[in-house]
Protein backbone atom coordinates (compact mmCIF):
# COMPACT_ATOMS: atom_id res chain seq x y z
CA UNK A 1 0.00 0.00 0.00
CA UNK A 2 2.62 2.71 0.43
CA UNK A 3 6.01 1.64 -1.79
CA UNK A 4 9.45 3.54 -0.98
CA UNK A 5 11.79 3.06 -3.96
CA UNK A 6 15.51 4.19 -3.13
CA UNK A 7 13.87 7.58 -2.36
CA UNK A 8 16.33 10.13 -2.13
CA UNK A 9 16.14 13.93 -1.14
CA UNK A 10 19.02 16.49 -1.44
CA UNK A 11 19.17 20.30 -0.31
CA UNK A 12 22.65 21.15 -2.04
CA UNK A 13 25.26 19.21 -0.40
CA UNK A 14 22.61 18.04 2.43
CA UNK A 15 21.41 14.75 1.88
CA UNK A 16 18.74 14.74 4.06
CA UNK A 17 16.62 11.34 2.78
CA UNK A 18 19.76 8.71 1.43
CA UNK A 19 18.55 6.02 -0.54
CA UNK A 20 15.50 4.34 1.17
CA UNK A 21 13.30 1.77 0.04
CA UNK A 22 10.43 0.64 2.46
CA UNK A 23 7.13 -1.54 1.86
CA UNK A 24 4.03 -1.14 4.61
CA UNK A 25 1.40 -3.34 3.74
CA UNK A 26 -2.38 -2.85 3.70
CA UNK A 27 -3.76 -2.96 6.96
CA UNK A 28 -0.33 -2.44 8.57
CA UNK A 29 0.36 -0.02 11.40
CA UNK A 30 3.89 1.07 10.85
CA UNK A 31 5.35 3.66 13.20
CA UNK A 32 8.58 6.15 11.50
CA UNK A 33 11.26 7.01 14.59
CA UNK A 34 14.16 8.95 14.57
CA UNK A 35 15.99 11.73 16.21
CA UNK A 36 15.52 15.51 15.18
CA UNK A 37 16.56 16.21 11.48
CA UNK A 38 16.78 12.38 11.13
CA UNK A 39 14.58 12.92 7.63
CA UNK A 40 11.55 11.58 8.91
CA UNK A 41 9.23 14.63 7.80
CA UNK A 42 11.05 14.87 4.40
CA UNK A 43 10.67 11.16 3.54
CA UNK A 44 6.73 11.83 4.09
CA UNK A 45 6.62 15.15 2.62
CA UNK A 46 8.19 13.48 -0.51
CA UNK A 47 5.16 10.42 0.11
CA UNK A 48 2.82 13.03 0.51
CA UNK A 49 3.50 14.80 -2.71
CA UNK A 50 4.40 17.99 -1.25
CA UNK A 51 8.19 18.08 -2.47
CA UNK A 52 9.40 16.54 -5.32
CA UNK A 53 12.48 13.52 -4.35
CA UNK A 54 15.77 13.99 -6.08
CA UNK A 55 15.73 10.19 -7.47
CA UNK A 56 13.70 7.63 -6.30
CA UNK A 57 10.14 6.74 -6.63
CA UNK A 58 6.51 6.84 -3.96
CA UNK A 59 3.26 5.23 -4.34
CA UNK A 60 0.44 4.92 -2.40
CA UNK A 61 -1.98 2.07 -3.38
CA UNK A 62 -0.42 0.89 -6.50
CA UNK A 63 -0.39 4.91 -7.50
CA UNK A 64 3.11 6.67 -7.56
CA UNK A 65 3.05 10.22 -6.34
CA UNK A 66 4.74 12.46 -8.76
CA UNK A 67 3.39 10.50 -12.11
CA UNK A 68 -0.48 9.69 -10.78
CA UNK A 69 -1.18 12.67 -7.86
CA UNK A 70 -4.67 13.14 -8.13
CA UNK A 71 -5.39 8.99 -8.26
CA UNK A 72 -2.95 8.87 -4.88
CA UNK A 73 -3.96 11.46 -2.86
CA UNK A 74 -7.77 10.56 -3.39
CA UNK A 75 -6.79 7.39 -1.15
CA UNK A 76 -4.52 9.58 1.17
CA UNK A 77 -4.98 11.28 4.00
CA UNK A 78 -2.01 13.36 5.98
CA UNK A 79 -2.10 15.04 8.94
CA UNK A 80 1.08 17.09 9.79
CA UNK A 81 2.77 18.24 13.10
CA UNK A 82 1.24 21.37 12.68
CA UNK A 83 -1.95 21.56 10.75
CA UNK A 84 -3.06 24.22 8.98
CA UNK A 85 -6.96 25.02 9.88
CA UNK A 86 -9.19 28.04 8.39
CA UNK A 87 -9.23 29.98 11.66
CA UNK A 88 -13.03 31.76 10.70
CA UNK A 89 -14.63 28.26 10.11
CA UNK A 90 -15.96 26.40 12.92
CA UNK A 91 -15.11 22.85 12.89
CA UNK A 92 -18.21 21.48 11.26
CA UNK A 93 -17.57 23.89 8.49
CA UNK A 94 -14.68 22.90 8.06
CA UNK A 95 -15.41 19.27 8.07
CA UNK A 96 -18.03 20.01 5.03
CA UNK A 97 -15.30 21.86 3.26
CA UNK A 98 -12.78 19.08 3.30
CA UNK A 99 -15.31 16.42 2.36
CA UNK A 100 -16.59 18.74 -1.03
CA UNK A 101 -12.58 18.87 -1.89
CA UNK A 102 -12.93 14.57 -1.73
CA UNK A 103 -16.10 15.51 -3.67
CA UNK A 104 -18.46 13.94 -0.93
CA UNK A 105 -22.21 13.52 -1.11
CA UNK A 106 -24.10 15.40 1.27
CA UNK A 107 -25.17 12.72 3.24
CA UNK A 108 -22.18 10.98 3.40
CA UNK A 109 -20.21 14.05 4.66
CA UNK A 110 -23.58 14.27 7.58
CA UNK A 111 -23.40 10.91 8.50
CA UNK A 112 -18.87 10.27 8.65
CA UNK A 113 -19.31 13.84 9.95
CA UNK A 114 -21.59 13.16 13.25
CA UNK A 115 -20.02 9.81 13.59
CA UNK A 116 -16.65 11.08 14.34
CA UNK A 117 -17.39 14.47 16.14
CA UNK A 118 -19.47 12.24 18.47
CA UNK A 119 -16.07 9.60 18.99
CA UNK A 120 -14.10 12.56 19.20
CA UNK A 121 -15.98 14.27 21.62
CA UNK A 122 -16.31 17.51 19.86
CA UNK A 123 -20.29 18.35 20.06
CA UNK A 124 -19.78 21.42 22.25
CA UNK A 125 -17.24 22.72 19.71
CA UNK A 126 -18.88 21.62 16.59
CA UNK A 127 -20.10 25.00 16.00
CA UNK A 128 -17.36 27.50 17.24
CA UNK A 129 -14.80 29.23 15.09
CA UNK A 130 -11.87 27.27 15.14
CA UNK A 131 -9.54 30.46 16.42
CA UNK A 132 -10.87 30.42 19.97
CA UNK A 133 -10.46 26.99 20.26
CA UNK A 134 -7.42 24.91 22.33
CA UNK A 135 -4.79 23.40 20.45
CA UNK A 136 -5.83 19.70 21.55
CA UNK A 137 -9.46 20.77 20.10
CA UNK A 138 -7.93 21.79 16.69
CA UNK A 139 -5.87 18.63 16.55
CA UNK A 140 -9.09 16.56 16.78
CA UNK A 141 -10.57 18.44 14.10
CA UNK A 142 -7.67 18.16 11.89
CA UNK A 143 -7.81 14.35 12.59
CA UNK A 144 -11.47 13.70 11.66
CA UNK A 145 -11.33 15.29 8.69
CA UNK A 146 -8.30 13.74 7.54
CA UNK A 147 -10.79 10.38 8.41
CA UNK A 148 -13.73 11.65 6.93
CA UNK A 149 -13.44 10.11 3.35
CA UNK A 150 -12.33 6.84 4.42
CA UNK A 151 -9.04 6.95 3.57
CA UNK A 152 -6.39 4.15 2.25
CA UNK A 153 -3.54 5.31 4.00
CA UNK A 154 -3.37 7.69 6.50
CA UNK A 155 -0.71 9.43 7.26
CA UNK A 156 0.07 11.55 10.85
CA UNK A 157 3.11 13.54 11.92
CA UNK A 158 3.14 13.56 16.02
CA UNK A 159 -0.74 12.25 16.36
CA UNK A 160 -0.87 13.37 20.16
CA UNK A 161 0.58 16.88 20.17
CA UNK A 162 -1.66 19.03 22.22
CA UNK A 163 -3.71 15.79 23.12
CA UNK A 164 -4.87 15.18 26.73
CA UNK A 165 -4.53 11.53 28.15
CA UNK A 166 -8.28 11.06 27.52
CA UNK A 167 -8.43 11.93 23.56
CA UNK A 168 -4.90 10.55 23.22
CA UNK A 169 -6.42 6.97 24.13
CA UNK A 170 -9.46 7.47 21.42
CA UNK A 171 -6.83 8.43 17.95
CA UNK A 172 -4.97 5.59 19.50
CA UNK A 173 -8.52 3.29 19.21
CA UNK A 174 -9.62 5.14 16.37
CA UNK A 175 -6.19 4.58 14.44
CA UNK A 176 -6.00 0.56 15.72
CA UNK A 177 -9.42 -0.01 14.34
CA UNK A 178 -8.59 1.53 11.00
CA UNK A 179 -5.42 -0.26 10.52
CA UNK A 180 -7.36 -3.91 11.60
CA UNK A 181 -9.92 -2.67 9.44
CA UNK A 182 -7.12 -2.65 6.30
CA UNK A 183 -6.56 1.16 6.59
CA UNK A 184 -2.48 1.26 6.00
CA UNK A 185 -1.52 3.49 8.83
CA UNK A 186 2.03 5.50 9.21
CA UNK A 187 3.06 7.21 12.26
CA UNK A 188 5.74 9.79 12.64
CA UNK A 189 6.56 10.31 16.33
CA UNK A 190 9.04 11.10 18.67
CA UNK A 191 7.03 9.38 21.15
CA UNK A 192 8.66 5.59 21.61
CA UNK A 193 4.99 4.51 23.83
CA UNK A 194 3.43 4.68 20.72
CA UNK A 195 5.33 2.66 18.68
CA UNK A 196 5.69 0.56 21.65
CA UNK A 197 2.22 -0.17 22.80
CA UNK A 198 0.69 0.15 19.31
CA UNK A 199 2.96 -0.61 15.48
CA UNK A 200 3.05 -3.90 13.85
CA UNK A 201 6.32 -2.56 12.68
CA UNK A 202 8.59 0.22 13.48
CA UNK A 203 11.21 1.82 11.22
CA UNK A 204 13.53 4.05 12.65
CA UNK A 205 15.55 6.78 10.41
CA UNK A 206 18.89 8.23 11.16
CA UNK A 207 20.99 10.53 9.24
CA UNK A 208 18.82 10.50 6.31
CA UNK A 209 19.19 6.36 6.18
CA UNK A 210 16.41 3.80 7.28
CA UNK A 211 18.75 1.58 9.63
CA UNK A 212 16.77 -0.71 11.11
CA UNK A 213 12.92 -2.09 10.08
CA UNK A 214 11.16 -4.74 11.81
CA UNK A 215 9.16 -6.09 14.70
CA UNK A 216 9.39 -4.83 18.14
CA UNK A 217 11.16 -8.54 18.57
CA UNK A 218 13.11 -8.27 15.77
CA UNK A 219 14.32 -4.90 16.76
CA UNK A 220 15.60 -6.17 20.16
CA UNK A 221 17.06 -9.19 18.49
CA UNK A 222 19.33 -6.82 15.99
CA UNK A 223 20.37 -4.46 18.83
CA UNK A 224 21.53 -7.21 21.11
CA UNK A 225 18.84 -5.70 23.62
CA UNK A 226 15.50 -7.20 25.37
CA UNK A 227 14.19 -3.86 27.24
CA UNK A 228 12.15 -1.31 26.08
CA UNK A 229 11.98 0.12 22.53
CA UNK A 230 13.47 3.33 24.15
CA UNK A 231 16.89 1.16 25.00
CA UNK A 232 16.46 -0.74 21.68
CA UNK A 233 16.16 2.73 20.05
CA UNK A 234 19.27 4.51 21.70
CA UNK A 235 21.19 1.36 21.06
CA UNK A 236 20.29 0.91 17.17
CA UNK A 237 21.41 4.85 16.84
CA UNK A 238 24.62 4.55 18.49
CA UNK A 239 26.01 1.73 16.71
CA UNK A 240 24.72 3.98 13.55
CA UNK A 241 26.65 6.51 14.99
CA UNK A 242 29.96 4.06 15.65
CA UNK A 243 33.05 5.06 13.62
CA UNK A 244 33.75 2.26 10.95
CA UNK A 245 36.42 -0.49 12.13
CA UNK A 246 39.23 -0.27 9.49
CA UNK A 247 41.60 -2.90 9.28
CA UNK A 248 44.68 -2.37 11.48
CA UNK A 249 48.00 -1.45 10.18
CA UNK A 250 50.99 -2.55 12.37
CA UNK A 251 53.27 0.65 13.86
CA UNK A 252 56.27 1.31 12.91
CA UNK A 253 59.06 -1.55 13.94
CA UNK A 254 61.44 -0.62 16.68
CA UNK A 255 64.60 -1.77 17.56
CA UNK A 256 63.25 -4.40 19.27
CA UNK A 257 60.99 -5.79 16.06
CA UNK A 258 57.71 -5.03 17.67
CA UNK A 259 54.81 -5.87 15.32
CA UNK A 260 51.91 -5.05 17.57
CA UNK A 261 48.88 -2.83 16.47
CA UNK A 262 48.70 0.29 16.56
CA UNK A 263 46.74 1.81 19.82
CA UNK A 264 45.58 4.15 17.34
CA UNK A 265 43.61 1.76 14.50
CA UNK A 266 40.44 2.61 14.71
CA UNK A 267 39.03 5.47 12.13
CA UNK A 268 38.65 8.88 13.62
CA UNK A 269 34.43 9.49 14.29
Amino acid sequence: MIELTRLTKKFGDLVAVDDLSLTIARGEFFAMLGPNAAGKTTTIKMLTGLIKPTSGTAALAGFDVQRQPLEARRRLAYVPDFPFLYDKLTPWEFLRFTGQLFHLDEARIQANGRDLIARFHLQEFAHRPLEGLSHGTRQRTAIISALLHDPEVFIIDEPMVGLDPQHARIVKDVLKERSRAGVTVLVSTHQLEIAEEMADRIGIIHNGKLIAVGTRDELRRQSGRTGQIEEVFLALTAAADAPAARPLEPSPHSESGDDSPSPQGRGPG
